[in-house]
């Protein structure tokens, strides 16, 4: 009885962190209502009205990122002052990019337009949080008129099957995804790579089956839920702009990006292989990952 006691918590352990990371992200919108309500804000959800409530939301997720992550973000420089598109690996529970969205907001006074896949919108009870975050399905002329502001843009080419379906090799899944190079030569804007190191560490998901791969496909919804939250160390590090070029094609700069930028990692100012041995540890490991937290090299 106790050895299965003891089975059942530990398994029990392993999903507890990502669904309470969705606990937070319930509270963040709770806290959006009642700010709301309190001060008869009837302003639309996507203007400065709201920067304070979003600065409160932002330090809480910031506070949760250094405690449980011990999180760092390197390369804020690399950011444009004006508008940019950044382009980011999916881990399995996004976390990290809340992390730098938070940290963003506190440090430049700065929000993302977010390309999210179309389920995070089914899901209930988040839509004031989702606009007031500025995340977005993100069709063609939304980016671009987000761009033309003078804002910035993210989004995942992989997306949730790069979520589900990527491993501890971090193999980038994206398919034939070139829309937001399109966009980014519509827009004459540079392309921001972004990446966090041991993302998969600290949630991953079941190994793919064939059976899975088909269930995903055919319902395109994440019907089987991540595992994890371990503490590991969290460092997310944003590569030099990769600029606008007018004589490069669409299928060519989405290739620069993959190859150059993206493919297992990033580069800030160094080389990107000796970024990808320095900083991450191909397949990943959990234990050097725990590890990382003591390592003060980076401090």
């Amino acid at each position: 009885v106790a050895i299965v006691l003891l089975t059942i918590s530990a398994i029990l352990l392993f999903f507890i962190v990502p669904l309470t990371n969705l606990i937070f992200i319930y509270l963040s919108n709770a806290l959006l209502l009642m700010y709301q309500r309190n001060n008869e804000v009837k302003a639309d959800p996507s203007s400065d009205v709201w920067d304070s409530a979003r600065k409160t939301i932002a330090r809480f997720w910031d506070i949760y990122a250094r405690i449980w992550h011990g999180y760092e973000l390197h390369g804020m420089e690399n950011i444009p002052e004006g508008p940019g598109i950044l382009v980011y690996y999916h881990g399995a529970v996004p976390v990290d990019y809340l992390y730098f969205l938070s940290r963003l907001f506190l440090w430049k006074n700065r929000l993302c337009l977010s390309v999210a896949d179309r389920f995070v919108f089914r899901l209930p009870g988040l839509k004031l949080l989702l606009e007031v975050m500025r995340v977005t399905p993100g069709t063609r002329e939304e980016c671009l008129i987000a761009l033309k502001n003078g804002h910035l843009v993210s989004i995942s080419p992989g997306g949730v099957r790069e979520a589900l379906f990527s491993d501890e090799s971090y193999q980038l899944m994206w398919g034939n995804r070139k829309g937001f190079a399109q966009i980014a030569l519509d827009a004459k804007v540079p392309i921001i790579p972004m990446y966090t190191q041991n993302v998969r560490e600290g949630y991953r998901t079941l190994k793919e089956r064939r059976f899975l791969r088909q269930l995903y496909e055919n319902t395109r919804l994440p019907i089987f839920p991540p595992y994890g939250g371990l503490p590991v160390k969290f460092r997310t590090y944003i590569g030099e702009p990769i600029p606008y070029d007018p004589n490069i094609t669409t299928e060519e700069l989405a290739e620069k990006v993959c190859k150059g930028n993206f493919l297992f990692s990033f580069q800030t100012k160094i080389a990107i292989q000796t970024l990808i041995n320095k900083h991450q540890t191909i397949p990943g490991s959990i234990w050097k990952a725990l590890l990382q937290r003591f390592d003060k090299r980076h401090k």
